[in-house]
């Protein structure tokens, strides 16, 4: 396929970078006290389960959208290409946004609470550079994210399995 057909798909893999990249790192901000809130207290938007739910099933959506578009009706082939694993493509398909939002919730979820136990145990030592590590994997789980995505797109408008 040619570098021409995905162009339309960057700015959508960009927006979804940069949305959990610096949600993830205004979350690491705000735990840390950077940023100071006049009432109440934020959490990193990825720490909760019905954003990256909407964030997996958007980029489903595009997939979709993408298969479609590129190849019409003959994208729906592919479920019935050998007859007989037509449950277990369904199932490829329906696996795909659940991969998607749990690979980032727990993972942003499990930093946090990593990071939330070592202040209360160890005020000020250890926590620091877990925190530091934390924005690390932050990054780390925003350019995972945008690459299945990408890979997700690609695969639906390139017709391999």
């Amino acid at each position: 396929m040619g570098e021409d057909e995905y162009h339309p798909w960057v700015p959508f893999i960009g927006m979804m970078f940069l949305s959990t990249f610096v949600s993830n790192w205004q979350g690491a901000l705000l735990l840390w006290g950077v940023i100071q809130l006049p009432h109440g207290e934020l959490a990193t938007p990825t720490n909760d389960i019905n954003t990256t739910i909407a964030l997996a099933l958007f980029t489903y959506v595009v997939y979709f959208y993408a298969g479609f578009q590129k190849r019409d009706f003959s994208y729906f082939g592919k479920y019935i290409e050998p007859p007989v694993l037509l449950p277990i493509n369904i199932l490829e398909d329906f696996t795909k946004p659940l991969s998607l939002n749990f690979l980032l919730f727990e993972n942003i979820l499990a930093d946090e609470m990593v990071v939330a136990v070592l202040v209360s145990l160890v005020p000020l030592t250890i926590p620091v550079p877990m925190m530091l590590f934390g924005l690390f994997t932050s990054a780390i789980q925003a350019l995972i994210f945008a690459t299945l995505a990408t890979t997700y797109i690609g695969k639906s408008m390139g017709g391999h399995h």
